[in-house]
């Protein structure tokens, strides 16, 4: 009876059915509880489990319960939570920062297989960024403000921010593989560099903004055979020209120079590195006004300068994580006013990130499958419209079909149940799942400085609007 109730979701919403899949491969709880064991420095196990802690906040980065207070609360009721709201939130408010990396890192690492098995066979895979190398994109975020619910921030008028996160992003699996937290919002960003940096691997190429260009980060990724490709800061870190500077070629968005310079060490002992400078005179200005936008790389020659300019010009997929992490999901939750709440709500929310990334990938398989079989382009998926059908189905097919239906998928390797994501994405209807993209707003404009009067100027949108309407029709011939 069971097996019938899961093959009627999965014909009437396969894309439920496979985030259920992704996310059991994901979220275990056996092997959560099982990090908690291995990374916790000062928490430890009495009667609440790590893996039921991270379910409840799961919910609520889905987007199925608006606080960790309503999961929980839903919990008591149905007594699937045996301990009191005060236990609940003192494991919740001491999460350690490690333990959260750990679940980060060891999630995507049991998904990773399952996202490059999911294409089609007969389907070519999308280019490599970079042939030879596996490119990962470093960069980091500071949680928005929370409420002042706490005592020691009634009163303050000044925002309130729980912490931050450092993420390093694989953009051509579409996951995050590591990340680290700091409860410390206030707290130089490369403070947490280091912990990342020592995770490198030869063959990967890390991009970067300005923020992190510094000479230790370049010589700890030239050190454990990464290559490097970050924009350089205007005062650091400050290389000396090695040769002259010559015309390169033409880019996507100006004429490409190139120059060779080496770069001191982070310390006086160190030797040199040397560097290619790559400079891209802007036929349009970016937003802070800049005209020339100076790149450092480590990459060799055989990799022209035209191209490394394009390829840093995709490192700003990252910042589409982080708005889908905001949008899509439920990162940063407002009434969590305690840092380390805050930061296993922002860790759980990368996880569930990766799950329907997993998803994302296996629909945009079949999109691409039925692309190449009609000779048509491929219906761009959204992620959003993925992630509205999980919350719509989430609860009635946890409902509906009991573990031991599911402990076949879970049985799976890693091959057999990306076919099992395949063959549940071809019964997806594709346009249900279009993606809409905004149109242009326009030219880009300088973001310059606003006086404080002007920024707190309010306006009413229909006197603008008559107003607009009332320019055009004088200046219509």
């Amino acid at each position: 009876m069971f097996e019938a109730v899961l093959a009627r979701f999965a014909e009437q919403c396969p894309v439920a059915v496979m985030a259920q899949l992704a996310l059991r491969r994901a979220l275990r709880p056996e092997w959560v509880d099982a990090v908690f064991e291995a990374h916790a420095d000062q928490q430890y196990t009495r009667e609440l489990l790590f893996s039921t802690v991270v379910e409840l906040m799961g919910l609520v980065a889905i987007g199925l319960r608006p606080s960790l207070h309503a999961a929980a609360r839903h919990a008591l009721a149905d007594g699937t939570l045996g301990v009191s709201l005060q236990a609940l939130y003192a494991k919740v408010n001491h999460s350690e920062p490690a333990v959260l990396r750990a679940l980060v890192q060891e999630s995507a690492a049991r998904l990773a297989p399952v996202a490059a098995a999911l294409r089609p066979p007969g389907v070519p895979r999308a280019p490599a960024w970079l042939t030879g190398y596996r490119v990962r994109v470093l960069d980091g975020t500071h949680f928005a403000p929370t409420e002042k619910r706490l005592k020691a921030l009634r009163g303050r008028r000044s925002a309130a921010l729980p912490g931050q996160a450092l993420v390093l992003y694989a953009p051509e699996q579409d996951l995050v593989i590591d990340q680290v937290v700091g409860d410390d919002a206030h707290a130089q960003e490369l403070r947490y560099v280091p912990a990342l940096v020592a995770a490198a691997q030869p063959g990967e190429l890390w991009l970067a903004d300005r923020n992190f260009s510094t000479r230790g980060l370049l010589a700890a990724l030239h050190a454990r055979g990464a290559a490097v490709l970050l924009r350089e800061h205007g005062r650091y870190p400050a290389p000396t020209p090695a040769g002259e500077r010559q015309c390169v070629g033409r880019g996507e968005s100006g004429v490409v120079y190139e120059q060779p310079v080496d770069c001191p060490g982070p310390t006086a002992a160190t030797a040199p590195l040397r560097l290619r400078r790559i400079e891209v005179e802007l036929e349009l200005p970016l937003e802070s006004g800049e005209t020339v936008l100076r790149l450092l790389t480590t990459l060799p020659a055989t990799v022209p300068a035209p191209a490394v300019a394009a390829l840093y010009r995709r490192r700003w997929t990252i910042e589409g994580l982080f708005q889908r992490l905001q949008g899509v999901l439920h990162s940063e939750v407002p009434t969590l006013g305690m840092p380390r709440a805050a930061l296993l709500a922002f860790s759980v929310a990368v996880v569930a990130y990766n799950v329907l990334a997993v998803v994302h990938a296996a629909v945009a398989g079949h999109a691409a499958e039925v692309a190449q079989a009609t000779h048509t382009a491929a219906v761009p998926i959204s992620t959003y419209s993925v992630a509205q059908t999980v919350r719509e189905y989430f609860h009635g097919l946890l409902l509906a079909v009991p573990d031991a239906v599911w402990a076949r998928y879970d049985a799976q390797l890693p091959a057999e149940l990306a076919a099992s994501l395949r063959q549940l994405a071809a019964t997806v209807r594709l346009e249900a799942y279009r993606k809409h993209p905004r149109g242009s707003s326009g030219p880009r404009r300088p973001k310059g400085h606003v006086p404080p009067a002007e920024r707190s100027e309010h306006v009413a949108t229909a006197r603008v609007l008559a107003e607009y309407k009332q320019q055009q029709r004088q200046q219509a011939p």
